[in-house]
């Protein structure tokens, strides 16, 4: 038997303390990574958003430059605290741009094809809006085609209803082009056909959703004050509205107008009415009987159509209104915050949210579509002068130029609308 050696006891003593220590500071290094990784996975994503500043605007002449490239926001951030206002948060950079233009999408109305009508900037093209607690996917036509299959889907209002459709159309074409089945005398109401899906989409054209007489032309000219039945919702939607599987209805800025109002076919007042014997009473009296009896409509169906409610779009005309030299030519948005309601918009919105409230206490199958203030927040996205084919062009110079500063570019603004859309459905 060989003798101990105390030297080599020592070093394999050593060696064993030494081992246990590098395993320690192994699983200690591993520990903090694990929970570094945990970490980053839950913290706020920060994202480089540097919008306009409020008073950028758009000059007659202006030099076209590809705007900044930022980072953009991931597609599938999960919900804080488990909710989400999709309707409260900002408009980001979103450097890909829109999936459409005008000579990929021939659906879009010649006063939003600000594209073809010379518009020369394109800052307008490259923002998204984003929830301020979670993420928006963007709109997938595949998704919403197989979601709308053997479906019917009708939008009933105005000409921003119509906006929206052709935004909705442009996007579907990635898929599938709608076949246009039918369309009335002004091609106001519309019918397209997707034969891949069984798919119907519709827009109803009902400006005021109340029985209306309208003694108006295509430029807006009146001959005669418009008579308004506010008891009465219009035939043209009423007659074929639970035949729809989908509905996206609003009012709007047509009660801004004048107009006589009845009730009961008696009149009870008028709205504007000079040299009438009539009183006065209001556009929003108007406004909130029009919404109230067409709430009550909707929920006395036996067959419950799942409907959206949106609340009225903002204009951003600027000193002056659309006949009194109003214009709007700023090339960025507002961030939350930066911009308050018109009072106009404040009030109508006001009716809205109360006249939807009352309904919701029948248990109406309604989804509300609040797009008010984040369509505040886009002043840049609106045709303003070219609304018109190359407004300052040589052979326009001595033609009067209009702005319009309520409907929405194509592509545009508008466009996110149906990401929320998806999104709610």
């Amino acid at each position: 038997m060989k003798p101990l050696n105390s030297n080599n006891v020592m070093k394999k003593q050593f060696s064993l303390v030494f081992v246990k220590f590098a395993v320690c500071f192994l699983l200690l290094g591993l520990a903090y990574r694990l929970f570094l990784s945990n970490f980053e996975q839950f913290s706020q994503i920060e994202v480089n958003d540097i919008a306009l500043a409020s008073n950028n605007t758009l000059p007659p002449q202006v030099t076209v430059t590809e705007p900044p490239m930022t980072v953009d926001l991931p597609e599938n951030r999960t919900l804080q605290n488990g909710k989400c206002d999709l309707f409260i948060g900002n408009w980001v950079r979103d450097p890909s741009g829109p999936v459409y233009t005008n000579t990929t999408c021939d659906t879009i109305e010649f006063h939003q094809n600000c594209m073809k009508n010379g518009r020369p900037d394109t800052e307008y093209l490259y923002w998204r809006w984003n929830p301020r607690d979670c993420d928006l996917p963007r709109f997938s036509p595949k998704k919403f085609l197989n979601l709308m299959r053997n479906k019917s889907f009708a939008f009933i209002g105005d000409s921003i209803m119509r906006n929206h459709v052709q935004s909705l159309l442009c996007l579907l074409s990635q898929e599938e082009q709608g076949d246009a089945v039918y369309h009335d005398k002004q091609y106001k109401s519309r019918r397209w056909y997707f034969p891949n899906h069984n798919f119907t989409l519709s827009v109803i054209w009902s400006p005021f959703l109340a029985k209306a007489t309208v003694f108006e032309d295509n430029n807006g000219v009146s001959t005669d004050i418009t008579q308004l039945h506010l008891d009465k919702p219009d035939d043209v939607w009423t007659q074929q509205f639970d035949s729809f599987d989908y509905v996206f209805i609003a009012g709007g800025k047509w009660y801004l107008k004048s107009a006589i109002y009845y009730e009961n076919n008696s009149i009870v007042g008028c709205h504007y009415c000079p040299g009438k014997n009539i009183t006065q009473v209001g556009f929003e009296y108007a406004y909130r009987k029009a919404l109230n009896s067409t709430m009550k409509f909707i929920t006395s169906l036996k067959n419950q159509v799942y409907t959206f409610f949106r609340t009225t779009t903002p204009d951003h005309f600027e000193n002056g209104e659309w006949n009194t030299g109003g214009y709007c030519n700023r090339t960025g948005p507002f961030k939350e915050g930066e911009v308050n309601i018109g009072y106009v918009d404040e009030v109508m919105r006001k009716i809205e949210l109360e006249e939807f409230e009352r309904a919701s206490e029948f248990g109406l199958n309604m989804k509300l579509f609040d797009t008010t203030l984040i369509s505040l927040m886009r002043p840049d996205g609106h045709p303003g002068v070219y609304r018109q084919y190359q407004p300052f062009a040589k052979e326009n110079k001595n033609k009067k130029i209009q702005n319009d500063c309520l409907h929405w570019c194509l592509p545009g603004p508008i466009d996110s609308w149906n990401d929320i859309m998806m999104e709610m459905l």
